[in-house]
């Protein structure tokens, strides 16, 4: 009889180290299939979980041997499970991920308007692409700031800043953290992504981009670059200005097509002098801006209480009765018209029921006696800077007044995109040879307003 093999005294301690290795394995890849399916708000490219967890471990730990967070601090994901997973095998042991159902241990409850922190009192927050996907990014931001301790870090991942104006509109969101360093993440299954770090300050600036209060403002940079593709503005007077300003609105470059304005607290439509719905809302606004799959709130400003009932009706719309003006008063407006076309001008949305003020003139057409108010002012309390606002003017001849007035104020900061009619005394369409005497303004005054506006950084559109 031949003697029995001696085993290796280690061989049975090897054998279970391996059946847990698989083990372990397994679980990894059926956790990593649940989170994908049920995970945080951003969405992912249909990837193994494996390698998604891995590409966020590669990420996380730049951030982890930088210093911005260490094992034990206590940090939070916004963008899915697999975030705090991969921080969690990094060693940060206090990690977890924010999702719409609860899954401990990794993931607790919360939406982009709660989330279930105390404020100042978290070490790290890793936003992902939580960002990108989420309806409120404004709502989101400011909670992930919220929660933040003071010099605590913020990470976030985009695929929709490429812009200078979108770059600077997420950054805007933040108005209590500072932009640390912002770069290009490249991945092989993966599309390029920014990656944006912030740290929180100690007490929000004195200055912030949500202070409508100052005078005087600043506009950025982001803006000016917008000014490169803008269409050019027409240097000779027209000599059939209905035709040439109604055909140059096929050569506007609107700013939803030059940048991305997904990183906005809300989006704003102000209609100065909006006549009729179907003057400008309904025939132009709402159905060939583009909105970028964005709901505006609506504002139209008209004074002729002959429009005021129709706007009733009007879902999503607020009308302002008033005059915009440059204070709050009561005027004495003229109401112009041609004799015996009023009904067909009132249905057309021009003519009839659109109204400038007299300035002490006498007067030839109707009078009426509306109330005015500050419109610079109450556009600084209606809107910030974190808002996208888009505004058209057509106030027959008190553009000279209201725009001198938005820039006096700063009011002129807040808007993103004008859409200006400019009136002057303009060549009659009835009578060659002949120039209107509604206007004192000259064509060459109209243009240094436009390009006044667009030297100081406003995407400003000529329009009829």
């Amino acid at each position: 009889m031949e003697p029995a093999a001696r085993k290796w005294p280690g061989q049975g301690v090897l054998a279970r180290a391996l059946l847990l290795g698989v083990a372990a394995l397994a679980l990894r890849l059926l956790y990593g299939a649940f989170v994908a399916v049920g995970g945080g708000w951003a969405p992912y490219p249909a990837v193994p979980a494996t390698a998604v967890v891995g590409r966020r471990t590669y990420v996380l730990g730049r951030h982890l041997a930088d210093g911005l967070l260490d094992t034990s601090s206590r940090a939070v994901c916004l963008g899915g499970a697999q975030e705090a997973l991969a921080l969690r095998e990094l060693g940060v042991s206090g990690a977890v991920a924010v999702s719409k159902k609860r899954s401990p241990p990794l993931a607790v409850a919360g939406d982009d308007r709660r989330l279930p922190f105390p404020a100042a009192s978290v070490d790290f927050v890793f936003a992902g692409r939580a960002l990108d996907s989420s309806k409120r990014p404004a709502d989101l931001a400011g909670e992930a700031a919220r929660i933040l301790k003071p010099e605590a870090h913020l990470v976030v991942l985009t695929s929709s800043a490429g812009d200078a104006y979108s770059h600077s509109s997420l950054q805007a969101l933040f108005p209590s953290l500072r932009l640390v360093r912002s770069r290009e993440i490249n991945g092989p299954d993966a599309p390029t992504l920014r990656e944006l770090v912030f740290q929180k300050l100690h007490a929000t600036p004195a200055s912030t981009t949500t202070d409508n209060s100052a005078n005087n403002c600043t506009i950025g940079d982001h803006k000016l670059q917008l000014l490169t593709h803008a269409e050019p503005l027409i240097q000779e007077e027209p000599l059939k200005p209905w035709l040439t300003l109604k055909r140059n609105i096929q050569n506007i470059k609107y700013l939803p097509e030059l940048a991305n304005i997904s990183f906005k607290r809300r989006y704003v439509y102000v209609d100065v002098g909006a006549r009729s719905y179907g003057s400008s809302i309904g025939s132009w606004f709402r159905k060939q801006y583009p909105k970028q799959n964005h709901t505006f709130d609506v504002f139209a400003i008209e004074a002729d209480p002959a429009f005021h009932p129709e706007y009733a009706t009007r879902k999503g719309v607020t009308l302002l009765p008033y005059a915009a003006w440059v204070k709050n008063e009561t005027l004495n407006f003229e109401i112009n018209g041609d004799p015996g076309k009023e009904d067909e001008a009132k249905a057309n949305g021009h003519g009839m029921g659109r109204i400038r003020p007299s300035a002490g003139k006498k007067m030839s057409g109707k009078v009426r006696s509306v109330p005015a108010f500050d419109f610079a002012e109450w556009l600084k309390q209606t809107v910030s800077e974190q808002d996208y606002v888009v505004m058209k003017m057509d106030v027959e001849g008190t553009e000279f007044d209201l725009i001198p007035r938005l820039f006096d104020t700063g009011a002129i900061c807040l808007v993103d995109e004008v859409f200006l009619e400019c009136h002057y005394n303009r060549w009659q369409k009835c009578c060659p040879g002949e120039r209107s005497p509604k206007y004192p303004n000259t064509y060459e005054e109209c243009l240094e307003l436009f390009s006044s506006l667009r030297e100081s950084g406003v995407l400003v559109h000529q329009w009829f």
